[in-house]
């Protein structure tokens, strides 16, 4: 199946074009709750909906990985696990035109995004490439003394392909210029960890260690006019699991600051900052002044994306809006965080943004389940931008 090689995936038509599916009997063999999963949710909701004039550009951090290689094409291919079908159905109903997924185990051929897509969704366009995830560097990267575990990967990883990143697109997808295996330490203005005054782990993983703990992507889209705008695509490391050398904070940190630079020298002409920054810009335990940082950037604009429920309670140490929350995570550590963007350069125009989370009474909690969390503890952020 191709599971583990490190052969790129280029940007591509599907190979086999499939007509509109009903989510229901496109899936054979869904259990019983498909109606409460799907057609409950699909039906007669009432979420705004892109125009011809616009673009719907989202992202979801949906968890697509599993424990192994090939194991999500498996649970794609039952047609009834139901966190797949939730995360399809909630994608099916906020439409968007294009969708960038921060959490998809990649393989060679593209199977499982294959599988994915066309399970109902049927976008015409698709991006996936080798992650650094679980790419193994064969020295200890986590400082424990050991090689060869899943912190020892340029990200973590439990194997290769764990937990990358993929793109669907109604629209052609360019050229992409991956910059996904430039190294920490060549970032002007990067910090590297250090322990007691001494390069950490060690100066031999300085030398090999990347940037991008999952990818980070410059994607060219072609929009139905002819114009190409660029997403800016990354998914970062969670800040925290480390110690006081604060590694996984600074790479973070870090992660957010390649595209600032790019976007300070040499940004594309047209482009939207798009993925999972696992940071908030006045919340959590990362280095969130570099997130308001970026936010604060005049080269972007933040449609500042909210839930159209009222139903997420302040958590009493938090100094952000919850409202703008990206994230479902109980008690107060890390309690609910703003950690997925969708930042249009300043020369869009934006008509309209959101996060899928609905309030527990509004009809479309039902895609969300019972505890809301069917499709996991992420939601989809979307914004609307005009052509």
């Amino acid at each position: 199946m191709g599971v583990l090689a490190s052969k790129f995936v280029d940007a591509r038509r599907r190979t086999q074009p499939r007509g509109a599916d009903d989510l229901c009997t496109a899936q054979t063999r869904l259990r019983e709750s498909c109606g409460r999963w799907v057609v409950a949710g699909l039906i007669g909701l009432a979420a705004p909906q892109a125009t011809a004039d616009t673009l719907r550009i989202a992202t979801f951090s949906a968890p697509l990985s599993r424990d192994g290689p090939g194991l999500l094409l498996r649970d794609i291919n039952k047609g009834d696990d139901p966190q797949i079908v939730a995360i399809q159905a909630i994608i099916a109903h906020v439409a968007p035109d294009i969708l960038v997924l921060t959490d998809f185990d990649y393989d060679l051929d593209g199977l499982a995004l294959d599988a994915f897509n066309g399970r109902s969704l049927n976008y015409p366009y698709q991006y996936a490439s080798l992650p650094n995830t679980g790419m193994q560097t064969g020295l200890d990267l986590d400082g424990d003394g050991y090689s060869g575990d899943a912190e020892d990967g340029q990200g973590f990883g439990r194997f290769s392909g764990d937990g990358g990143m993929a793109i669907l697109s109604r629209f052609p997808i360019g050229p992409v210029r991956d910059l996904s295996a430039t190294l920490w330490k060549d970032v002007q203005g990067t910090t590297l960890p250090t322990k007691n005054g001494q390069p950490f782990p060690s100066v031999q993983a300085h030398e090999i260690q990347r940037l991008s703990t999952t990818a980070h992507w410059i994607v060219p889209i072609t929009s139905p006019e002819g114009a190409t705008f660029s997403l800016m695509a990354w998914s970062a490391t969670p800040p925290v699991f480390d110690g006081d050398e604060d590694r996984n904070g600074l790479r973070n940190r870090d992660e957010l600051r390649l595209f600032e630079n790019i976007i300070a020298t040499e940004a594309p002409a047209r482009f939207v900052a798009i993925g999972n920054a696992n940071l908030d810009p006045s919340d959590g335990q990362g280095i969130t002044s570099a997130m308001a940082r970026f936010l604060a950037n005049p080269a972007i604009q933040d449609p500042k994306p909210a839930s159209r429920g009222a139903q997420i309670a302040a958590n009493p140490t938090h100094k952000g809006n919850p409202a703008h929350d990206t994230a479902d995570w109980d008690g107060e550590v890390p309690g609910n965080l703003r950690v997925s963007y969708v930042l249009p350069s300043a020369d869009w125009q934006v008509s309209d943004a959101g996060v899928f989370w609905p309030a527990p009474d509004d009809p479309e909690a039902t895609l969300l389940g019972d505890d809301g969390l069917a499709a996991g503890p992420h939601r989809l952020v979307w914004v609307d931008l005009g052509r």
